[in-house]
């Protein structure tokens, strides 16, 4: 089962993908990616160099205590990422 946050969250990436996120005060360890996809919107641009992307990551992730999938969200636009949905 997921919940679903929607949380901002802090991440660190190398090769554009992610490594490692903070959440709730937490660090947690990118183990592996196990998905990625884009979904592009028109309406979502901001500007002309703006591509109108939401990027997705389904990762599995470890804060240290145990392992979970997490959902990642990085927004063009405002060039922020969310936490958007975790697995129980």
């Amino acid at each position: 089962m997921s919940r679903l946050y929607g949380d901002p969250i802090e991440v660190w990436t190398r090769d554009g993908q992610p490594v490692q996120f903070v959440w709730r005060d937490r660090l947690y360890a990118v183990r592996q990616v196990l998905d990625r996809w884009v979904v592009a919107r028109e309406w979502w641009k901001t500007s002309e160099g703006d591509p109108g992307e939401r990027r997705f990551w389904r990762v599995e992730a470890d804060p240290g205590d145990g392992r979970g999938t997490y959902e990642l969200r990085f927004d063009t636009a405002g060039e922020g990422w969310l936490l958007m949905r975790a697995w129980d």
